[in-house]
């Protein structure tokens, strides 16, 4: 994904955020209204939430060194976990704890009656814009995946988490004008309080969601289908290997990924021939996949032992020994005798 683009999505959601959090609490202070307390606290863990994806981001770009010779690219991975932990309890909790609060004494908003929906209307104004703003930085990179499967399959945690957060404050305010509107309507507090419910469910499952899906990058993820078999064809896209024995992806962040493979090369006369070779077949990953910027290639003589050592530990050469032949050849011999001989 654009870096770039990720930045400005939640930089906008960050403006947007602050602002929205002050003019709630300004409504909740004169109006008493729990949904807007709820709804003040979502905007302020939001804001605090977008910070966390910015210093996740500042930090990842840290050169690796000894201790993490691979770099800090996952670091944005642990801060949008984060995120969805600060969101479930800040957010979602603390809305459902507010509604029970409510509930157990269902006030009416009794002065102000106005404010507090000046400030919905005017916070789903400014909440639009930021998540307009996600949008429009998202299809650059979203191409034709649906909106789920970017979401759930993005490597890159900003856009999907600023998605989902502006989504879901986008709903809760409105559950938050629904809950207002009612109890102004009926001057019942109920409506209040339900209100602010809907809101900490919703916070809740928007929250489980992005730890899901983020805990999974956390573990390490692969390419996709799609780009390893990109990979494959151009690593086999040559005559310096025959075929690829086995290979394995893992993403190091989400703009850096590596390959790791072990290919049957033909017969060589010297050693630079062959690290020549594998020169040309990395520089044509790298030109197929630009993510694939960590690369580790084992040239080897592709034979049947090796197709029998799998891609486990056991696969260490693909060059049959005397001694492994010795019993494959005992047990074929066996398997080739007749039946009571």
């Amino acid at each position: 994904m654009s870096a770039n683009g990720g930045t400005r999505a939640i930089v906008a959601a960050l403006l947007a955020n602050v602002g929205i959090a002050v003019t709630k609490f300004i409504a909740f202070l004169l109006t008493g209204s729990s949904s807007m307390l709820a709804e003040s606290i979502h905007s302020v863990a939001d804001s605090g939430n977008q910070g966390l994806l910015l210093l996740g981001g500042r930090r990842a770009k840290r050169e690796a060194t000894p201790q993490h010779p691979f770099g800090y690219g996952r670091e944005r991975y642990v801060y949008a976990f984060i995120v969805a932990i600060v969101l479930f309890s800040v957010g979602g909790l603390f809305a459902l704890y507010e509604a029970w609060h409510k509930a157990a004494d269902p006030h009416p908003i009794e002065s102000w009656h106005w404010v507090p929906v000046v400030v919905l209307v005017a916070a789903i104004v400014m909440e639009s814009f930021s998540f307009r703003t996600a949008i429009v930085e998202s299809n650059l990179i979203r191409g034709n995946q649906s909106w789920v499967r970017f979401i759930r399959r993005s490597k890159a945690p900003e856009l999907p988490v600023v998605l989902l957060e502006d989504f879901g404050a986008l709903v809760g305010l409105v559950f938050a004008l629904f809950g207002v509107g009612m109890t102004l309507i009926t001057g019942n507090g109920m409506w209040d309080a339900a209100g602010t419910a809907m809101i900490g469910v919703l916070l809740v499952v928007i929250a489980v969601t992005l730890a899901i899906e983020t805990k999974s990058l956390l573990l390490g993820e692969g390419a996709e289908p799609t780009d390893v078999a990109t990979i494959e064809r151009a690593v086999t896209d040559g005559p310096e290997v025959e075929r690829i024995i086995h290979m394995k992806t893992l993403y190091l962040g989400p703009e850096e990924l590596l390959v790791a493979a072990k290919i049957a090369v033909p017969a060589c006369e010297s050693a630079e021939e062959l690290a020549r070779g594998i020169n040309a077949v990395e520089a044509r990953i790298r030109a197929a996949v630009p993510v694939a910027r960590v690369i580790y290639l084992e040239p080897d003589i592709w034979s049947a032992t090796a197709q029998r050592a799998g891609t486990g530990a056991a696969a260490q050469t693909a060059v049959a020994t005397p001694e492994a032949v010795a019993p494959q050849a005992a047990v074929a011999g066996a398997d080739e005798s007749p039946a009571g001989g």
